[in-house]
């Protein structure tokens, strides 16, 4: 028995991926369940593993007693025949006895079986579950092994990953056993089984594969502020440096563009831009329309996030892209509602270059004015690595983040350097108006002294009195106050 179960505990540990300690637990459960169905109890039924963990043994502890008072063939073992096993054995002894599984019922084997290859499936699902559970979002590599619908399936060794129609990139094209890099993007229990759902077109993928190549992104030296793309033609990536004398654009690209072109192979040649990420919606606009050459990007309106940018008539087609491919990304990428015009487009709209130019102050100084901002995100030119070490500390508003910068210059925060606390404090400077109230409380000045009343005698009673009162607190006397200049 010890012998045929050895490969099929092999398997199920090597190739299954099923803890051994799990494998054993279930092939002791199934032992003791038939042996409790052949002999009507598995109190002295007793299992044992080879050190090796593949080689299984079932025994019956049997009680030795003397031959007369021999009564339960499951407990007890007579004398006589106890001495033929071990000759020193005496009344009172304990021996372990093999027990053949061929002498049990064959349907009580049946059903224990059944029972332990469900609960080993269960098992197996399990472990796979948390293993790739914990996997979401990384990237993974497996190979073509069959196409079904447009869906392919990916062979990851252990489980059979699923890369749906909707995640593969139009121009990318799979032969049997061609080898495929893929983001795992979900991991789901269904009835038939695990289900590992991967992706390759999500912006998600494309953050991984630069992290593989770009070893600045890796360690945090550069940041991704934030991708976009349209699978299969083209992805903007907007980056910025958290050291000064880092370039984040060159970091990405690489000496001789080595590092972005790793990416683009990746991509099966797919457009990739790298521009740098900046605070100012301007000069992020600019950059965002690369490789367009912009002139001048115009504010129309700041509050719905309207811009104007005028390019030269070389660059137009260049910067509005392939069925507005490359406009329409920039738009996703800086959050704004983009015009790409030429000059003479400008000036045929009726607007010259100077009106626009001062409609575009007339907009920025109300928004000055009018504008009021509450939330520490909405802070213009503070990096979003800031923005989440202090939302992490509890900083979500503006007035918050006042009163702890006034109170201690953020310096119990340790996560952010002395560069941070200083842009900070320079950022709240120039963005934040501090009002103070001015209150005066009542018959106090703002000097904090107590204002001066005019006081009165009352003609009946002489009593203290003031200008409003119409009767005198003490005798009730009615009371009129005149003006020596109305009487003149």
């Amino acid at each position: 028995m010890a012998t045929d179960l050895k490969e099929a505990i092999q398997m199920l540990v090597q190739e299954r991926g099923i803890p051994e300690e799990l494998v054993q637990k279930t092939i002791e459960d199934f032992l003791l369940a038939a042996y409790k169905k052949r002999f009507g109890t598995a109190e002295n039924a007793h299992v044992e593993f080879s050190e090796d963990g593949t080689e299984v043994t079932l025994y019956a502890k049997k009680q030795v007693v003397a031959d007369e008072d021999f009564e339960d063939e499951v407990l007890q073992i007579p004398l006589s025949e106890a001495r033929k096993l071990a000759p020193e054995a005496e009344p009172g002894d304990e021996l372990l006895m093999e027990v053949d599984p061929k002498s049990f019922d064959r349907g009580a084997v049946q059903v224990a079986k059944q029972r332990a290859q469900q609960e080993l499936k269960e098992i197996q699902r399990d472990t796979l579950y948390s293993e790739f559970k914990d996997k979401v979002g990384e990237l993974i590599i497996g190979y073509y092994q069959r196409e079904r619908n447009g869906n392919i399936y990916v062979d990851l060794g252990k489980i059979e990953g699923i890369l749906p129609r909707k995640y593969q990139s139009p121009r990318e094209v799979y032969r049997p056993n061609d080898r495929i890099k893929a983001l795992i993007y979900e991991v789901n229990k269904t009835p038939s089984g695990l289900q590992v759902i991967l992706s390759r077109t999500h912006t998600e993928f494309v953050r991984k594969i630069l992290e593989l190549e770009v070893p600045e992104i890796y360690d945090k030296t550069v940041e991704i502020f934030k991708i976009v793309r349209e699978p299969g033609y083209r992805t903007k990536i907007a980056v910025y440096s958290r050291k000064e004398g880092v370039d984040p654009v060159g970091a990405c690209v690489g000496v001789k563009g080595v590092r972005i072109q790793a990416l683009v192979n990746e991509l099966e040649g797919e457009r990739v831009d790298v521009i740098r990420y900046d605070p100012d919606p301007v000069a992020f606009i600019k950059n965002s329309l690369s490789p367009a050459e912009v002139e001048q990007v115009i504010i129309l309106d700041r509050n719905k996030k309207h811009a104007l940018a005028v390019v030269k008539d070389n660059q137009l087609s260049l910067a509005i892209g392939k069925q507005g491919l490359n406009v329409r990304l920039a738009n996703r990428l800086v959050d704004w509602n983009i015009d790409v015009k030429t000059a003479k487009q400008v000036e045929e709209m009726g607007i010259g270059k100077e009106a626009m130019e001062a409609v575009s102050a007339v907009f920025s100084d109300l928004d000055e004015q009018v504008e009021e901002i509450t939330r520490i995100e909405e802070l213009p030119g503070l990096p979003p690595h800031i923005v989440e070490i202090l939302s992490r500390q509890g900083y979500e508003e503006i007035e918050d983040l006042v009163f702890a910068y006034q109170d201690n210059g953020l310096e119990h925060i340790p996560e952010l350097t002395e560069e941070d606390r200083q842009l900070i404090g320079k950022i709240l400077e120039d963005a934040v108006e501090i009002v103070e109230e001015e209150e005066t409380a009542q018959g106090m000045t703002e000097e904090g002294e107590e204002e001066y009343v005019e006081t009165y005698l009352c003609p009946e009673c002489s009593a203290e009195v003031t200008p409003g009162m119409d009767r005198c607190p003490q005798c009730g006397v009615e009371l009129v106050f005149t003006d020596e200049e109305e009487e003149n």
